[in-house]
């Protein structure tokens, strides 16, 4: 059973905190959207694309659902 706030491929999810993109001196702003996610079993949860940055992985304790 699936509860409201378990992410699924496809959700929208935004980053609730400033995050920096490690190796990069680039930041994923506070509030950003991340679109078309999608879950993956990996040491990152779940792979994006994010506007003006491009291809991220993510950990799902760094975001919640929109």
């Amino acid at each position: 059973m699936l509860t409201e706030n378990q992410l699924k491929d496809g959700d929208t999810v935004t980053v609730p905190t400033n995050l920096k993109v490690k190796g990069l001196s680039l930041v994923v702003m506070i509030d950003t959207k991340v679109n078309n996610t999608r879950l993956v079993d990996d040491d990152h949860d779940i792979d994006c694309k994010i506007k003006r940055i491009g291809a991220m992985k993510l950990k799902s304790q760094f975001v919640k659902k929109a």
